[in-house]
């Protein structure tokens, strides 16, 4: 269970995974030691699971990323989820509600790959439609 003093130490580490422990201190109120402990401890219970890097958009601007939502077969989430798993192209997938039942992040080198990359999805065993909506460009991001 977390405390509201973890909820906000977890906000600010979201907006800023790097920020040293003296500043997230004063911040939240409490010493130093207090939130490298908290910290540890939210470690620990693989509640924070890690740290990312987070590339300058001139860095990160390489290829098309996409969103690509697909139908599924009733029982046949698990294999198809497996099979774009063993994709590289794909970042992340995740399971919704709604009409589609799998959303996945695509990233490309090129629109021909994007192409080829979209037929590949479409024609999996269980895949009964995909949609796709082409990222144009990104307005907020606080991953």
């Amino acid at each position: 269970m977390l405390t509201p003093k973890d909820e906000e130490l977890i906000g600010y580490l979201r907006l800023n995974a790097r920020e040293p422990v003296a500043s997230l201190a004063r911040k939240l109120g409490l010493s130093r030691t207090t939130v490298q402990d908290r910290l540890r401890r939210l470690e620990a219970r693989g509640l924070i699971a890690g740290y990312a890097v987070k590339l300058a958009e001139d860095l990160d601007r390489g290829g098309i990323r996409a969103y690509v939502t697909l139908e599924v077969e009733p029982r046949r989430q698990v294999d198809v989820a497996r099979s774009l798993a063993k994709m590289p192209q794909i970042e992340a997938l995740h399971t919704v509600s709604g009409k589609f039942d799998l959303v996945a992040l695509a990233r490309t080198k090129s629109a021909e790959e994007m192409d080829r990359m979209l037929d590949m999805m479409g024609a999996m065993p269980g895949v009964v439609r995909t949609e796709s909506a082409v990222i144009l460009s990104t307005k907020l991001d606080r991953r």
